[in-house]
C-alpha cells in the first residue's frame, strides 16, 4: 500500500463508522414501533331489561319484535359512545336512558305503580375506575332517574339521595322534571288493579305487595333495566334503573339503588347490574359477591355470576339474574328464571345481539 493512500482509506473507514452509528437509532425506533402493543381495551357493552316468567308461547310476534328492537336501540346507543372513544360510564348512561324512555320496561316511562297509584323510581351508577357511585331512591318527578344518579356521583359528596330531596337535587342540576302523571300508563294501571283484586282474596303476609308485576303481554316478570360496559381505556362501569314492584308500599326500596347489591363496578374484577327480587339481592350483597369471588377465589366472571345466581340466591327463593363484564371484555348473563331481556355488543360483534327466552 502506498503511503499517500492511507488518508483516503482512513476517511472511508470513518465515514462508514459514522453511517452505522447514526443510522442504528432509526432502526431501533422502527422496530420498537412495530412491536409496541396497542394501549386499548376491547370495548364491549351488555344490557338487561328484566327477568321473570317470560315464555315464547305467551308473547305475540309483534310484541317480541318490539322488545328486540328496543333492546337493540339501547345497545346501539351505548356502543356508539364506546366506539367514539367515550367512557364506560357515559355508555352505560346512554343505554339506560333509552330503556327508561321506553314504556316496555319497568323503569322511567314504563315504571310500575305503587299502592297509591304513582311511580317511585330508583337508580344507581358506578365507575369502576374511580370507585365513585351515585344513587337515587323513590324519586317521583325525574324523567330519567339514571341521570339523577349520575349527578349525585359527579356533583355531590354523597352516594345516595332519596325521595323529595333527590327530586329537588335533580332540579338544581338542570335535569328534566316531569309531572308524576308522565309515568302512568294504562298497562301499569291495569296491572295495579289486577294485583289489588288478588290482594283482597289473598293478602300478602309481609304487607309490601306481590313479588311480580305484569308486562304488556300479561307475563309475570321482575322488572329493572341495567347496563355494564368496558371502554377502550380498560375502565368498567355499571348502572341500574327500576320502578320496583307493583303495589309496593311504605316507601319500599329494592336493590337497584343499593351499591353492592344491584350495582357494582371495579376495574380489578368486573361490572355487574342485577334484576330480580331485590330483597334477596340486598341480603346477599349479590353484585359485590360476584366481584369478591373473582378477586379472592380467582373465579371467572361467568363462574362467579353463576354461583351467586344458582347456588346462593336460588336456594333461598331469590329469583332474578345479572349481567356482568370483566376487564378483558368477557360477558356473563346468568338468570334463574324462565327468561331475561338481554343483549350485548363487543368489538368483535359489531351489531346488537339480543335475547329474551331461556333457550337462546
Amino acid at each position: 500500500m502506498k503511503l499517500n493512500q492511507v488518508p483516503l482509506l482512513l476517511a472511508v473507514s470513518v465515514f462508514m463508522w459514522l453511517f452505522v452509528f447514526f443510522k442504528q437509532p432509526d432502526i431501533k425506533t422502527e422496530l420498537t414501533v412495530q412491536t409496541m402493543p396497542k394501549n386499548t381495551a376491547p370495548i364491549a357493552i351488555a344490557i338487561h331489561g328484566g327477568a321473570g316468567i317470560i315464555l315464547k308461547k305467551d308473547m305475540s310476534d309483534s310484541l317480541e319484535q318490539r322488545y328486540r328492537q328496543a333492546l337493540s336501540e339501547a345497545l346501539l346507543a351505548g356502543y356508539s359512545v364506546l366506539e367514539k372513544g367515550g367512557s364506560s360510564v357515559d355508555a352505560v348512561q346512554a343505554a339506560i336512558v333509552m330503556m327508561e324512555d321506553s314504556p316496555l320496561f319497568n323503569a322511567g316511562k314504563g315504571a310500575v305503580l305503587t299502592n297509591q297509584g304513582y311511580a317511585e323510581l330508583d337508580a344507581s351508577i358506578m365507575d369502576g375506575n374511580t370507585g365513585k357511585a351515585g344513587a337515587v331512591g323513590g324519586v317521583k318527578t325525574v324523567k330519567n332517574p339514571i341521570l339523577a344518579a349520575r349527578m349525585v356521583m359527579d356533583n355531590s359528596p354523597h352516594v345516595m339521595m332519596i325521595g323529595a330531596g333527590a327530586d329537588d337535587f335533580a332540579k338544581t342540576q338542570g335535569l328534566e322534571i316531569v309531572d308524576p302523571d308522565y309515568f302512568i300508563t294504562p298497562l301499569r294501571q291495569k296491572a295495579l288493579q289486577n294485583i289489588k283484586e288478588q290482594e283482597t282474596k289473598s293478602p300478602p303476609s309481609d304487607g309490601t305487595g306481590f313479588k311480580t308485576e305484569l308486562s304488556e303481554s300479561g307475563i309475570k316478570k321482575l322488572g329493572t333495566v341495567g347496563a355494564v360496559a368496558l371502554d377502550k381505556n380498560g375502565n368498567l362501569a355499571a348502572g341500574t334503573s327500576t320502578g320496583g314492584m307493583t303495589n309496593k308500599r311504605f316507601g319500599r326500596i329494592g336493590d337497584s339503588p343499593v351499591i353492592g347489591a344491584g350495582t357494582f363496578a371495579s376495574n380489578k374484577t368486573c361490572a355487574v347490574s342485577a334484576t330480580g327480587h331485590g330483597e334477596y339481592f340486598i341480603r346477599n350483597v349479590a353484585a359485590y359477591d360476584i366481584s369478591a369471588l373473582m378477586e379472592y377465589r380467582g373465579l371467572s366472571v361467568e363462574a362467579a355470576a353463576r354461583q351467586v345466581i344458582f347456588e346462593k340466591l336460588l336456594p333461598q327463593g331469590g329469583l332474578g339474574g345479572v349481567i356482568a363484564i370483566d376487564k378483558q371484555g368477557n360477558i356473563a348473563m346468568q338468570f334463574n328464571t324462565e327468561g331475561m331481556y338481554r343483549g350485548l355488543m363487543t368489538g368483535k360483534i359489531h351489531k346488537p345481539h339480543v335475547f329474551i327466552f331461556k333457550d337462546e
